[in-house]
């Protein structure tokens, strides 16, 4: 069972009171007696709630609780608050209001600004008025900082959690300390899906960069591993606004999701991830080589030290737990390679040639040169292999060998044909002529 305590200070105050007095409650005495147990009682030293110090009470004092007690219980010893509370007696009447009317005007201005700015303009007086007593005026009134925040319109905060697991995937980049690589110092992203119904963390990878080929390259993983999320749940950065990103979501029919402009509130799942990660594994990396040997260090972290331990977030329970728990989901290796094909349009050269991202690729019909062409890659392939798409065939591209297309015979680009046809317009016309 619980501990029942004192729900308030009041109640705790009254409880101590009627524990001095419990003595006089419990016998039946004489005036004389009861006068006696009273200057006794006065004598003796006690300790009230939350003092750090004990002290004595007086006769009358302790008189006065005794017939409260006999009259309404222990709701009679409960004490009560000051008439003026809400109203600083240090403050006059006039003070009071040309203060909560600038607050009111004002609302971005600090109690010290104020205060400094009436003594200057000689309308208070030097230290007639302490700064915590404004503040205590301020918020009383309701004109505190967080009270202006809601009125001035600031949406409510509701704790939500999608309904199972593979529902909703958080996805953000965390800068990690810099590398130092071969003598260079490198910057190091750690880029993370998690699991909004379990938190378990879904992928975690590091890179030198944040780009959106990176982000893809750890969505398509976690993939391959867990299925495709009903919904992703990103911020507005550069990295997931890129129209890559939104068409692979539109092909595995999941729903991106955004949130709000300077709202870092709204990621707070991901960001007390990022704060776990830091304090448990980020922070104590110590000197590494490489990217590899950082992954292997947050697999191994993730592994023993996050998704197996429980979260108060989740009763107790561990991510692991949870996400075990999720049906199983189909993973079509196709469907997820057509989603990450990139296809564009390019004019192949007279040479037959084209760059695909900065590398020169060669294409075997000599009869596309001049033509354009629809390029079709998949991201997921490393390093990607191109080809382009014409009258529903894949024609394959390679790399440019300028040394063995020296050697290479050249096909005509008609072949000759051993039977020629008939074919003389200059007979025909002489033909007619002579009808003539």
């Amino acid at each position: 069972m619980s501990e029942i305590t004192p729900h308030t200070h009041a109640e705790a105050v009254a409880i101590f009171r009627s524990h001095v007095i419990g003595s006089l409650i419990c016998q039946e005495l004489s005036r004389g007696a009861f006068r006696t147990e009273l200057r006794r009682l006065s004598r003796q030293r006690f300790r009230p709630p939350d003092a750090d110090t004990t002290r004595t009470f007086s006769v009358p004092t302790l008189e006065r609780w005794f017939y409260r007690f006999r009259r309404g219980g222990l709701a009679a010893l409960t004490p009560t608050p000051r008439s003026d509370r809400g109203h600083a007696r240090a403050i006059s009447p006039e003070a009071r209001e040309l203060l909560l009317d600038i607050r009111r005007e004002h609302p971005s201005a600090s109690v010290a600004l104020i205060l400094r700015t009436l003594i200057a303009d000689g309308r208070l007086a030097q230290g007639a008025v302490s700064v915590p007593t404004v503040r205590r005026l301020f918020r009383d009134a309701g004109l505190d900082p967080q009270s202006l925040r809601s009125a001035a319109g600031e949406k409510p905060r509701l704790r939500w959690q999608a309904e199972s697991p593979n529902a909703l995937w958080h996805g953000d980049v965390c800068h990690g300390p810099a590398l130092m690589v071969d003598g260079v110092s490198r910057p190091l992203r750690i880029h993370g899906l998690l699991d909004d119904a379990s938190r378990y963390v879904v992928e975690l990878r590091a890179h030198h960069t944040e780009r959106e080929s990176d982000m893809l390259d750890v969505f398509s993983e976690a993939i391959r591993t867990h299925g495709v999320p009903t919904t992703l749940y990103l911020d507005n950065g550069s990295t997931y606004r890129g129209d890559t990103l939104k068409t692979v979501c539109a092909r595995l029919g999941t729903t991106l999701l955004h949130a709000q402009p300077y709202d870092p509130q709204a990621r707070g799942k991901m960001e007390r991830f990022w704060r776990t990660l830091r304090a448990g594994c980020l922070d104590f990396l110590g000197p590494v080589a490489s990217l590899s040997e950082v992954n292997a260090r947050l697999r191994a972290w993730l592994a023993t030290h996050y998704q197996v331990v429980p979260h108060s977030s989740l009763m107790g329970r561990s991510p692991l737990a949870l996400w075990t728990e999720k049906k199983p989901l189909e993973f079509d290796n196709q469907k997820l390679r057509d989603a990450f094909t990139v296809r564009d349009q390019r004019r192949v050269r007279k040479d037959s040639t084209l760059a695909i991202d900065g590398i020169d690729m060669e294409l075997d019909q000599g009869f596309l040169a001049g033509r354009i062409v629809t390029v079709g890659r998949c991201v997921l392939d490393n390093p990607p292999a191109a080809w382009v798409e014409h009258e529903g065939k894949r024609l394959p591209l390679h790399p440019v060998d300028p040394t063995h297309n020296a050697k290479r015979r050249r096909k005509p680009a008609l072949a000759r044909n051993n039977n020629p046809i008939d074919f003389d317009p200059m007979h025909t016309q002489s033909d007619t002529e002579s009808d003539k």
